[in-house]
């Protein structure tokens, strides 16, 4: 029987694998094993997840060792059985909705502000959410209703 011999200020994983911080992350073994940057979490968690599904590690040992929520741990190990390491290096998809203030709607709503009329009344008239017409105004598309001074 072999025992793993891990450098001094690492922590034990379980009877097999430790961690080492310092200049990045190390995982040891019998021997090192993995090393990553400090700023690389995508390594880190591709590596972790797949030593649970090798069965190197148990799900609970990373939640103790790196004070990670188990929901996290299953969620990447899902990644890794549906997608492989590339799960963790590939860019996700952006999800964006059509505009909704179009050059007609702009022009519309302008009017209605210069009516007087206040951002939830343009909202109604205008089918559009008066969240869209704030984040319009602050970003300078349009100018809210002049507030009058007394």
């Amino acid at each position: 029987m072999q025992l793993p011999v891990f450098p001094a200020g690492a922590v034990e994983i379980n009877g097999a694998i430790g961690v080492q911080k310092e200049a990045g992350g190390r995982l040891h073994g019998h021997l090192p094993l993995f090393h990553h940057g400090d700023l690389d979490v995508r390594s880190f968690r591709m590596f972790t997840r797949q030593m649970i599904v090798s069965g190197t590690v148990k799900p609970k040992e990373i939640v103790k060792a790196f004070g990670v929520p188990m929901i996290t741990v299953k969620r990447h190990v899902k990644r890794y059985r549906d997608h492989g390491t590339k799960g963790f290096y590939e860019a996700k998809p952006r999800h964006s909705s059509a505009p909704v203030l179009t050059g007609e709607v702009i022009v519309r709503a302008r009017r209605l502000f210069d009516e007087g009329r206040s951002v939830p009344e343009v909202a109604a008239e205008l089918k559009v959410l008066g969240n869209t017409l704030h984040k319009a105004i602050h970003a300078g598309r349009l100018r809210g209703q002049k507030k009058e001074r007394v």
